[in-house]
């Protein structure tokens, strides 16, 4: 009897989480760092292989596809934006339909699919272009159409489709394996995630870029698509061990119902917290019928959005005593719709850094190919790999960050993780400017430079700072987003919440073609094109378009402070005990935020 119940308290004997045959999970075969190592597999290899292809495609598409550079640019920042656009496809069908780990295995044999059709194009000259340099061709090079077009973007559109769908689920379905309450394995596990993305963006744009450069694009694919069968045979091997949570329908039905029941009863006067349906007044608890699906989630009220509080009016009618869920929600069912309205500012205030990023992948690597590249005089560096500068140095900046910087920040702050995600993210978004400072400083340099004497060409190494100050900052922002986008999320949620994350960067890549065609256009003169519109970066301002990105960023980073102090947090999410009215004061800041 004892023994029973002592086991229950280390870890819960009823569990709604289950194998990948759906049978129940044992406490001591499933879960834990084994399980979550098995995904960090996949998500290494699988970064590994996308990133090869990302980082370097501008440099394809333009040689390879004579897309021109304007179009190039466009064309990766289209494609890097639906990889994150459509993680919310794949965190809608894991939470809803699919689960995690099955949603993982389809869309990964997708993604492998689209490496194999990107790598036998690359490989056959028929399927591409004649060759033509597009840089000193006196007469314009022939443009792939046609068939070739078409084969070219139905492989990076499937490779799309595959690893965004994968995304969100690597990161929630590895965090699913620790119990929520643990909020220091938590903290540390997104760390371990983001060493795991480090190590294979490094090895992309070193080994993998060296090899398209070196052997060719079609061996750069092959191996991508080496990379990515490794890592779906990192995720089988786990399959024994993993905590899979059920799923119970749309998540979205819940959320629709609280929009319908509010505007349904707009004209009512809503009422004292004790009168709302599924109201516990005496301990302010309140328990979700449509949550308990999920894991029996409970959430507090809040006092933000108090209009959705109308749809947890009750008519005092008694032929109206049982009201339809599309008139009738409880507290905790609109406290999951508040806290999705609450955290797009946050997500909202990231997509300027995400742009930032989007130039680091497409004219930064333009901007590299106009430098010089030698190392020595038999060895030139691949413009695509600069970007693995700051992976170098955040494979030992991240664990410096765990072992080191959280326990000090532990003793201070009082917090499991250190600082909190939203000050985690905050830093990063300051950071960030300086990185298109430098951009901006280093390309006046070279161009001025260029102009001056064709001959006169500085080394590549000048726009390294602009990746490790973007090194840094990414460490900050992308981590500690996660981190607060999965910790702000209720059962049944979690993938979708997390698929916010990559969606920003699905904006944030989007906006930066709309700048590029908008600066064009904008700073177009008769006769002389815009900014970016020449294929020649010494006739193009590209740095007054990072002078443009870095004012953005500055400006955007006092608009997250403004945000960041709004944001409420749910006291439900973050295990405080308070009282009613403190559930309704709940208000956190840069400087008042407890995540753990």
């Amino acid at each position: 009897m004892s023994s029973n119940k002592l086991s229950c308290n280390e870890e819960p004997c009823v569990d709604d989480y289950v194998d990948w045959r759906d049978r129940p999970c044992k406490p001591n075969k499933h879960g834990g760092m084994r399980a979550a190592l098995a995904i960090l597999g996949l998500q290494a290899f699988e970064m590994m292989a996308i990133a090869a292809v990302g980082n370097n495609l501008i440099t394809y598409v333009f040689n390879e596809m004579h897309f021109p550079l304007s179009k190039s640019a466009n064309v990766v920042t289209n494609f890097v934006g639906t990889v994150f656009l459509l993680s919310l496809l794949g965190g809608f069908l894991s939470d809803s339909y699919l689960g995690g780990y099955r949603t993982m295995l389809l869309f990964g044999f997708v993604e492998f699919s689209g490496f194999i059709l990107l790598s036998i194009q690359a490989h056959l000259p028929q399927m591409r272009p004649p060759k033509c340099d597009m840089v000193s061709s006196a007469s314009a090079c022939e443009e792939a159409h046609g068939l070739k077009e078409f084969v070219f973007f139905t492989a990076v559109y499937l490779v799309a489709l595959g690893s965004g769908c994968l995304k969100p689920n690597i990161i929630s379905l590895a965090a699913d394996q620790f119990r929520k309450k643990e909020s220091k394995k938590l903290s540390t596990y997104f760390n371990c995630a983001y060493f795991a993305f480090c190590v294979g963006e490094l090895i992309a744009l070193t080994v993998l870029v060296w090899l398209q450069t070196h052997s060719g694009m079609d061996i750069g694919f092959g191996v991508s698509s080496a990379a990515m069968a490794v890592g779906l045979i990192c995720l089988l091997f786990g399959t024994p061990f993993y905590r899979n949570k059920p799923t119970s329908g749309s998540i979205f039905t819940p959320i629709a119902q609280v929009f319908v029941a509010a505007i349904t009863k707009r004209k009512q006067v809503c009422p004292s917290l004790e009168m709302l349906h599924g109201s516990q007044s005496a301990i302010v608890l309140h328990h979700n019928v449509s949550t308990q699906s999920h894991g029996g989630s409970s959430l507090l009220h809040t006092d933000k959005f108090r209009f959705l509080d109308k749809a947890c009016i009750k008519i005092q009618d008694d032929t109206r005593s049982n009201e339809s869920p599309w008139r009738l929600c409880t507290v905790s069912q609109v406290e999951q719709v508040k806290i999705l309205l609450s955290v797009v500012p946050i997500f909202a205030c990231t997509i300027i850094f995400n742009t930032i990023l989007a130039q680091l992948q497409t004219f930064s690597v333009q901007q590299g190919s106009s430098m010089n590249t030698k190392l020595t005089t038999n060895f030139q560096i691949p413009p695509a790999s600069l970007q693995s500068i700051p992976y170098i140095m955040l494979v030992f900046l991240v664990p410096l960050y765990e072992t080191t910087f959280v326990p000090m920040a532990r003793k201070i702050t009082g917090r499991e993780s250190g600082i909190s995600p939203l000050q985690r993210v905050g830093i990063g978004l300051f950071i960030a400017t300086f990185s298109m400072v430098s951009a901006a400083i280093v390309e006046n340099k070279r161009r001025t430079m260029a102009l001056r004497d064709p001959k006169d060409i500085i080394s590549i190494f000048w726009i390294a700072p602009q990746f490790l100050v973007f090194g840094v900052s990414e460490m900050f922002t992308a981590v500690g987003l996660i981190e607060f986008f999965y910790k702000q999320s209720v059962e049944g949620m979690q993938s979708f919440l997390t698929a916010m994350t990559y969606c920003s960067y699905s904006f944030g890549f989007y906006l930066s073609s709309l700048l590029v065609s908008l600066v064009n256009k904008v700073t177009s003169r008769s006769g002389h094109g815009g900014w970016l519109s020449d294929n020649n970066l010494n006739n193009d301002r590209l740095d007054l378009f990072y002078w443009l990105l870095a004012g953005l960023s500055f400006i955007n980073f006092f608009n997250y402070l403004f945000w960041s102090r709004w944001y409420c947090y749910n006291p439900s999410l973050v295990g405080r005990q308070v009282s009613p009215s403190g559930a309704k004061d709940s208000r956190s800041s840069m400087n008042d935020i407890e995540m753990g």
